[in-house]
């Protein structure tokens, strides 16, 4: 067969579907390559897909027998300003896809010395905002669906895509994978700090951590996740190098709420992230892209004490800069 791949999103971040795609075919003896549409010529099956709902679907005629669309960006739509996720049109991968080792070589740069994949699926939290539970491959518990050595072959780089390492079972014995590879681990997913405890942040600050993500979703949970930041932060001795924390705004929260939890993160070292829901639709001038704009900065974040301080300097700046 001549199969062809289409990265709707575009190639900033490999999509881990097409490299194991890409990877059963060739072992089935098929020719895989990226589609192109003035090169190509017809093909028997094309794959395309999509991981975020705000790209744009692919333009271009597609010449083949067979188009196979799949990831969640097709699986998501807007109902009354709120994300819906259908997951009727989700097409999880095939177990002896599921589960063989990616090919990085159609990534060649974004994959160098680097190993991209999930060690656990699947979350128990049933967070409105979030897609985790309904989709097919994971759902509403987490558990262990691969060791390492699956997706893993001695790369110096390890990026984890986990939706909630943490919530695992089995997290002693995949946090001690992660210890003994002595890789550099991204774990690029919020790990839920609700379920951190003084262990578990011990066997992570074992690992090679390159940078790990905690969230702030929820305001309400103020009493559990400021004191396991603080908690972490002792344990850890980690600063805002290692350390980002996502904070969701523009979903169920006002601006004093997204200024309180930011400035806790602050206070405990760390470096908060602005997440911004569903936020194609956020008016261009709207506040909340400013908040986005200074706390995503760190540059910025840190040498401003304060949001009113940074649009202070931004409305000054403006007045000079008028003739």
């Amino acid at each position: 067969m001549r199969v062809g791949l289409i990265d709707v999103d575009g190639h900033n971040f490999p999509n881990i579907p097409l490299m194991k795609l890409s990877a059963w075919h060739k072992a089935q003896g098929d020719s895989v390559e990226w589609y192109q549409p003035m090169f190509s010529g017809h093909m028997d099956r094309v794959y395309m897909s999509k991981v975020f709902s705000f790209s744009p679907d692919y333009e271009y005629f597609v010449d083949a027998d067979e188009i196979i669309r799949g990831g969640s960006g097709y699986c998501i739509e807007l109902q009354n300003g709120k994300e819906h996720y259908c997951a009727d049109r989700d097409k999880p991968l095939p177990d002896e896809v599921e589960h063989i080792y990616p090919d990085y070589s159609i990534y060649p740069e974004l994959t160098k010395d680097t190993a991209f994949g999930f060690l656990t699926r699947g979350c128990p939290r049933q967070c409105s905002f979030c897609h985790v539970k309904d989709k097919p491959a994971d759902g509403p518990r987490s558990r262990k669906v691969a060791d390492l050595s699956e997706f893993w072959h001695g790369q110096k780089n390890i990026v984890l895509c986990d939706p909630n390492l943490i919530a695992c079972p089995d997290w002693r014995d995949l946090l001690q994978q992660l210890i003994d590879s002595k890789a550099c681990v991204d774990i690029n997913q919020g790990v839920d700090i609700r379920m951190m405890t003084e262990e578990k942040a011990e066997m992570i600050r074992r690992i090679r951590v390159k940078n790990i993500h905690f969230a702030f979703d929820r305001f309400q949970d103020w009493d559990i996740v400021v004191p396991k930041l603080r908690k972490f932060a002792e344990v850890s001795e980690w600063k805002r190098w290692k350390v980002t924390v996502y904070v969701l705004c523009n979903f169920d929260t006002n601006l004093s709420q997204d200024l309180a939890r930011i400035y806790a993160i602050r206070e405990c070292g760390f470096q908060p992230f602005v997440m911004l829901y569903n936020k194609q639709n956020i008016p261009r001038e709207h506040t909340l892209l400013k908040l986005q704009r200074w706390v995503n900065n760190p540059w910025v974040f840190w040498s401003c004490e304060r949001f009113e301080e940074y649009e202070g300097k931004k409305r000054n700046k403006k007045i000079k800069e008028e003739p």
